[in-house]
């Protein structure tokens, strides 16, 4: 007798998912996707470079998209635009005298939200290191975040590198205290520092659309992916073409995060709030994930499935996407156990040498605990498209990356029911 009731039960929760898995064929359909993924990826947009009118029409479609389908704004704002702005630093000249002998401009950078900027040893600036064993642009963006004037001397085995720290010129705040960044293995006594900048301010939008939860309503599960790219570049046109179309990166992604709100949308038996949204600025340094993270607690927010390049299979073939950070919490294998008998396998990061859990949108809020992760099938050692010309619409497995769209949608089940929970990210572990 219990053998019969076992059986009744499985065949009971077989026919459950089968249940599920016809919705979510129904309701998640390829010409659907392929429809919003040519779109994206289209000439029209220019590559959707952050600043151009191209990625302006891109948040106009989505927007549509979102209105369409019903979708509500995030806070009750009234618009599926997250506007926000940053101040840039464009560089005008850097000179530097350290005890007596002239520095190199090049050793010499210079973060600030000042005009002009002249500092020394009388100024009060405290002096802070680098040291060769240390993770240079993990310490770099604490720095720029000091509520204190610094003087940073980076160790010289770090001269290759040195030269990326001008991007933090490009999240600078209105309070911004002045960061200097020298190039030395010594501890000036006696310096002068002189630099002028352009400072600037830009505008940018991210879009982002609700649906409510019932039960858990103040619980909040995060869908995403970036809709900016790289634009034109017409100095480096192949074959004619010029347009950095992003078909994959992150144009897959976007379309998978517009599919799953449309897909939950019409369920509508979500008891946690889910929360979609198109990043910007992803291409010049995450911008518009770093603007969005600080608008919530993330105590608050109990997952993140944040979506990269998912147009073509992952090394595993097709069926198959891998999870970033997937040993820092246990929500892959949440998601695993609700895909058992589907042929579907999400697996770890392959590719961990790239520290890829905190070079995506996930990672501001990762950092924070949020089990965030990126799920993608991107072959990062051997993709052949990636960030070039040819990254188009013809190049993507649109079959495959429709399967994957359901996977997510069906392993994300029990989460947004609130019946699973995900262990929080070790923030002392961060690296």
């Amino acid at each position: 007798m219990k053998k019969m009731y076992s059986f009744l039960a499985l065949a009971i929760l077989f026919a459950g998912f089968q249940a599920k898995s016809q919705k979510a064929t129904e309701l998640i359909s390829k010409s659907e996707t392929e429809r919003i993924e040519k779109y994206l990826s289209s000439d029209e947009l220019e590559g959707r470079r952050t600043f151009t009118k191209g990625i302006d029409k891109a948040a106009d479609f989505i927007v549509n998209e979102f209105k369409q389908a019903g979708m509500a704004t995030l806070n009750n704002s009234g618009s599926y635009l997250q506007k926000f702005s940053r101040l840039t630093a464009r560089f005008i000249s850097v000179s530097g005298v350290v005890d007596g002998n002239a520095v190199d401009a090049k050793n010499i950078i210079v973060v600030t939200a000042e005009p002009t900027v002249t500092v020394n040893e009388n100024s009060g600036y405290e002096i802070v290191k680098i040291n060769k064993e240390d993770n240079m642009g993990m310490l770099a963006r604490k720095y720029i975040t000091s509520a204190k004037p610094l003087l940073v001397l980076v160790d010289e085995s770090f001269a290759n590198n040195f030269g990326r720290l001008t991007s933090l010129k490009g999240n600078i705040t209105a309070n911004q205290k002045t960061v200097v960044f020298i190039l030395t293995n010594t501890t000036p006594t006696k310096y002068t520092i002189e630099a002028t900048h352009k400072i600037e301010e830009q505008h940018l939008a991210n879009v982002v659309s609700v649906i409510p939860g019932k039960s858990l309503a103040n619980e909040f599960v995060i869908f995403s992916g970036h809709y900016d790219h790289l634009g034109i570049n017409s100095s480096k046109a192949v074959n004619g073409d010029s347009i950095y179309n992003g078909a994959n990166d992150d144009a897959a992604g976007t379309t998978a995060m517009i599919m799953l709100s449309k897909y939950f949308k019409k369920l509508n038996n979500n008891e946690r709030t889910l929360i979609f949204v198109a990043f910007t600025a992803e291409e010049v340094g995450g911008f518009g994930a770093q603007y969005f993270s600080k608008q919530l607690d993330p105590l608050t927010v109990k997952a993140m499935f944040n979506l990269e390049m998912i147009g073509t299979e992952s090394k595993w073939g097709k069926n198959s996407a891998y999870i970033t950070g997937y040993e820092k919490t246990n929500m892959g294998a949440i998601l695993q156990k609700n895909l058992e008998g589907t042929g579907f396998q999400f697996y770890p990061d392959p590719y961990t040498d790239q520290n890829l859990f905190y070079r995506s949108d996930n990672a501001t809020l990762a950092r924070l605990g949020v089990p965030a992760h990126t799920i993608s099938t991107s072959k990062m050692d051997s993709e052949p498209n990636y960030h070039k010309v040819s990254d188009q619409f013809e190049t993507l497995d649109m079959n495959n990356m429709n399967e994957i769209i359901k996977a997510i949608a069906l392993s994300s089940q029990s989460i947004i029911s609130g019946k699973d929970t995900p262990s929080r990210v070790d923030t002392t572990q961060l690296k």
